[in-house]
């Protein structure tokens, strides 16, 4: 087929997508490239194009609230891919051995992804409270020297909201990961039992290399996820106590709106932009990359 025969092929459909295509260049791209032009800039309650080259990234990197946020949100983003994979994988491999009830279980493992950062946070918030959560259930019932509050615990307090945040998201990974398991072609299966290949060696050495897309996909999912938490973080502690629980993009609505240091705010939301690409830019070239 000729080119111009090409450019004309589902031209209906090309012309219902230049709004979208307007709006993302527009919007988007555009208010993306507004956002590092201006952390360049001085800018405080307004923007304005007063450039003052690195400065902005010199404070950002020498600002001990700013280093806080980031040595959290290693750990929490670490932890976080770790036990979300894994406690995901494992609840869809159970599922997947077409137990009873099976949609019930699912509907109940997933039901927390429905809920929003604020409600999972809020709800957490009142299970690690020291005062009617866990520790007083648990002292109520004897235990009197029982002492679980991470939430006030400035060493313990990012792990609290750890829990938050594997509650609400493990069920979505446990649905991505029992999809790719469904995917696996029943003879797979077959082969292994007739080889006498036990299960744990079949998943380990044969299931997970097929399911590499899966969890490349996935992987992104949750990490883009981690990169942005805010909501779960102001829900629970608020970046409490003191700044233990700070993160970069409650960093970046306080300098932006409380703060009122628009330059400060851009420079912290283009280093968050930039730790998105870093993880979006390698997964786009696996997926479509090689493939081309």
């Amino acid at each position: 087929m000729s080119r111009p025969k090409q450019l004309f092929r589902n031209l209906n459909a090309k012309i219902a997508s230049i709004p979208m295509i307007l709006t993302a260049v527009v919007i988007f791209v555009g208010g993306t490239a507004w956002t590092v032009v201006h952390s360049f800039t001085n800018s405080r309650l307004l923007p304005r194009l007063n450039f003052i080259g690195l400065a902005q990234y010199e404070r950002l990197w020498t600002t001990p609230r700013w280093l806080i946020s980031i040595e959290n949100l290693l750990i929490y983003g670490s932890l976080s891919l770790i036990f979300s994979l894994l406690v995901g994988f494992i609840l869809a491999a159970l599922l997947d051995q077409k137990i009873r009830f099976e949609d019930t279980f699912r509907t109940i493992f997933l039901y927390p992804f429905a809920l929003s950062f604020v409600v999972t946070g809020l709800v957490w918030q009142w299970l690690l409270n020291p005062d009617f959560g866990v520790q007083s259930v648990v002292r109520s019932m004897g235990w009197e020297s029982f002492t679980f509050n991470p939430l006030y615990d400035k060493d313990l307090v990012i792990y609290g909201i750890l829990f938050a945040g594997l509650w609400q998201g493990t069920g979505l990974v446990m649905c991505l990961m029992l999809a790719g398991l469904r995917g696996i072609d029943e003879d797979v299966w077959k082969a292994a039992r007739v080889d006498g290949i036990p299960m744990w060696k079949t998943y380990l050495f044969i299931v997970i290399p097929m399911m590499r897309p899966v969890f490349v996909t996935t992987l992104v999912i949750i990490a883009s996820g981690v990169v942005r938490v805010y909501d779960l973080v102001v829900a629970q502690t608020s970046g409490g106590p003191a700044l233990a629980s700070e993160v970069p993009a409650k960093y970046v609505y306080d300098y932006m709106f409380a703060a009122q240091n628009l330059g400060q705010g851009f420079a912290a939301s283009t280093m968050m932009l930039l730790t998105v690409a870093i993880i979006i830019v390698p997964w786009a070239y696996l997926e479509f990359g090689r493939r081309r």
